[in-house]
């Protein structure tokens, strides 16, 4: 598994936009996609809450995680923002030169 795509809600799309060029601009990230008015619920505080969230949709190498992660967290408003990563099994022989290239 050397490709993954991490996703990350964040409170707000400027919020989404302010961590998607941060992580574009020190080369974590070939892409961030932005889908906006996601409703989430979760636990919380041991109670099950809810809230209009964005979600990014970053797609990078598994190479550059922990690095994604800490600026991440440096830029995020939440105390426990989700950051989580799901492997890419297959991929267009393309585009997956495309990310190696875009992170170099």
């Amino acid at each position: 598994m050397k490709y993954i795509v991490v996703y990350v809600t964040v409170s707000s799309r400027a919020e989404g936009e302010k961590i998607a060029k941060a992580l574009l601009k020190e080369k974590l990230a070939a892409c961030v996609n932005i889908v906006d008015n996601v409703q989430s619920f979760f636990w919380w505080k041991g109670a099950v809450d809810s809230g209009r969230e964005s979600l990014l949709i970053i797609k990078t190498k598994k190479a550059r995680f922990k690095a994604l992660v800490k600026e991440v967290k440096a830029q995020h408003s939440y105390d426990v923002p989700e950051i989580i990563a799901l492997p890419v099994v297959d991929g267009s022989g393309d585009y997956l030169k495309w990310i190696e290239g875009s992170l170099k």
